[in-house]
């Protein structure tokens, strides 16, 4: 399968292109003080030519059926659960900055990711991409005066047999930095993909 630069596609986004598109799956979340849930997200990856993406994202709950005999009868009906309550959602952009910092290897470029979230949060995250893979540590974390406590973020972006996998690390609420969410997503816009055709 060839990947294909999307057409507009600005040069200094080219090492980011594998991400453009619309991205659907399933992942789990789970905190202290947080039971550990399942949830669907839809993420977004779109350009309109300049030097970066825009990006969205939506997780929901999932919502498993309310039906008892479902859980007891082998025989009854599968109802498959469903999208349920948005659990958190955030918009941002993605940029390839002009400067390598020192030590950068030759096979990977910067990244700047700005985010902001309606729950009271402005993050900026600085990392590297290259060979299928993004690396996000939080270079700065603002909030409004009503927003929960976070202090830090890392998350981990990897494209593996043509799927995006995700991880976030936080620190909030007073606890170390420790595992917070995960999913794997699968195109959804009929893009090709392959973690071998990366530009």
């Amino acid at each position: 399968m060839t990947f294909i630069i999307p057409e507009g596609l600005a040069p200094e986004v080219y090492p980011l292109a594998w991400l453009v598109g619309r991205w659907h799956g399933e992942g789990v979340v789970g905190y202290p003080g947080i039971d550990e849930s399942a949830f669907t997200q839809d993420v977004d990856f779109t350009h309109d030519g300049g030097p970066y993406l825009a990006y969205t994202s939506t997780i929901r709950l999932v919502v498993a059926p309310d039906d008892a005999a479902a859980l007891t009868d082998p025989d009854a009906a599968v109802v498959p659960a469903e999208p349920g309550p948005v659990w958190s959602t955030e918009s941002g952009y993605w940029r390839v900055p002009p400067e390598r910092p020192d030590g950068l290897t030759a096979d990977r470029a910067p990244v700047e990711v700005l985010l902001a979230d309606p729950a009271g949060h402005l993050s900026l995250y600085l990392g590297a991409v290259g060979n299928g893979r993004i690396d996000l540590v939080s270079d700065l974390v603002a909030r409004t005066a009503s927003a929960v406590e976070v202090t830090a973020g890392k998350r981990l972006y990897g494209l593996v047999h043509g799927d995006l996998m995700w991880a976030f690390d936080l620190a909030a609420f007073g606890h170390p930095m420790q595992t917070y969410a995960s999913a794997r997503l699968v195109r959804a816009d009929g893009a090709p993909t392959d973690d071998e055709d990366q530009p």
